[in-house]
């Protein structure tokens, strides 16, 4: 009958607008991703993308000591070893900076953008470009000690363990070369490009 069918239908709609909408019960307005005390279930932490877990913390607080600025945006994090902070930049340079007062203690120019993040180990500074050139430097000088040619870019930021430098390549390899003379010792084909940075473990 045409009275069941519409009630039927009805019925359906109504199902469909309480469980598949908004309509008649709306989330509370408290409702938010926000971590519970004691986890880390979201990016940063919190609303506030502070990074901070303790109870009741604000932003980080904090003197500005000083700035450098370089020729393009700064995609590669820092790595501070000493009393120097070493960073690459997309104007194709590593920097060494004096880490109390900024100023540029030595610059090294390459081929291609930085954006993988230098690691220091045994007076070196190793760091890759995404023209497919793998670098170390003295870490006093600048003075480069090697380099070596993937097959494509490198935005890996490399790991330093006993003697050997890891790190990835858009070629869709990993590579492990001596950290002395930059010699390679094996490399590794996956199966897409490698961006992230290898972790050496046991």
């Amino acid at each position: 009958k045409p009275t069941i069918i519409i009630l039927v239908f009805l019925s359906i709609v109504c199902f469909c607008l309480s469980y598949c909408t908004d309509v008649f019960f709306k989330p509370p307005r408290e409702l938010n991703s926000d971590s519970l005390p004691g986890n880390w279930a979201m990016f940063r932490h919190d609303l506030r993308h502070t990074g901070v877990a303790q109870p009741n913390s604000g932003q980080p607080r904090g003197k500005l000591k000083w700035v450098f600025s370089t020729g393009a945006p700064i995609h590669s994090s820092p790595a501070v070893a000493g009393d120097t902070v070493y960073v690459g930049s997309r104007d194709r340079t590593l920097y060494a900076l004096d880490a109390a007062t900024g100023t540029k203690r030595w610059e090294f120019r390459t081929g291609g953008w930085i954006e993988s993040s230098p690691a220091v180990a045994d007076d070196r500074v190793h760091f890759a470009t995404n023209n497919g050139t793998f670098y170390a430097l003295n870490s006093s000088t600048g003075e480069e000690l090697w380099n070596y040619r993937a097959r494509h870019d490198n935005v890996s930021s490399p790991a330093v363990a006993d003697g050997v430098v890891y790190f990835g390549s858009g070629d869709f390899f990993v590579y492990a070369l001596d950290a002395a003379t930059g010699k390679k010792k094996w490399e590794y084909e996956t199966e897409g490009r490698v961006v992230s940075s290898p972790v050496v473990a046991n």
